[in-house]
This record gives C-alpha cells, structure tokens and sequence, in this order.
C-alpha cells in the first residue's frame, strides 16, 4: 500500500553544458527558471549558482522577487512613492555633486589663483543682458 520513495539522484554536470546554459541565459534565451526546466536541472539554484561562478555578467544581486519569467515584460509603473523616493535619491546626488565641484572650483581658486567663479559669473551676467555695475 505504501509507494516507495523515489530517492533522488544527483547528477554532475560538464563544464561545457553549464558553460552552454549560461551563454543562453545570458544571451537572453531562457531565464535561468526556464533553463533548469528545459534541461531537467533539478537543483533549484544550480543554474543561479553557474551563473555567479562561471557567468559573465553580475547575478550576485539577483533575488527570488526580481526573477521575471518572461524578459521582455514590461516593467510595472512605479507608485507615487516610489516615484518621490527615485526623485530624493537622484536630488540627493545632485546636490552632493554640486558640493564638490563647487569645491573643486574653491580649490583651484585658492592653489593656482584661477578666477573662475568670476569669470564665469561676469560670462553668465552678459549673456542674460545685464550690465554690470562699476564701484
């Protein structure tokens, strides 16, 4: 009455096949889901785990919630938060760029006695048509 239970059999694979099934997933033909099931690769992460040792591209940040079975899906709308989040973050490094470079102009004022602020400021006022005021 009792169906006996199938032990599972490990089988190893040549450098070769998983060199092959990576270059298809990176190629874009499968994802590595469909590679397994296509090729009858039991391991659940095995593709994942030729794809990060044997790969040529970065699968170390790839996440059972990224996985998208078809690639060529159109990627969901971001909400209105996610949105303001994206808009903070590039706002954030905007600003900090906008510190060092207004730094870098400070500093090369100050070591090689460039006016650039100055010169660039005077450049600026002419070009929007004001004149500038003499002392």
């Amino acid at each position: 009455m009792d169906t006996p239970h199938k032990k599972r059999s490990q089988r190893d694979y040549t450098l070769g096949f998983k060199l092959s099934v990576i270059e298809q997933v990176e190629k874009g033909l499968f994802t590595y889901k469909q590679a397994q099931k296509h090729y009858g690769i039991q391991g659940r992460s095995t593709v994942l785990t030729w794809l990060r040792k044997h790969g040529n591209l970065d699968w170390t940040k790839l996440h059972k919630e990224t996985i998208v079975s078809n690639p060529k899906a159109k990627p969901e709308p971001e909400t209105p938060i996610q949105a303001i989040k994206r808009l903070e973050r590039q706002l954030s490094d905007e600003q900090l760029k906008n510190s060092i470079l207004n730094d870098m102009v400070d500093l090369l004022d100050q070591q090689y006695g460039t006016q650039l602020r100055k010169k660039h400021l005077a450049k600026q006022l002419k070009q929007d048509g004001v004149k500038k005021k003499s002392p």
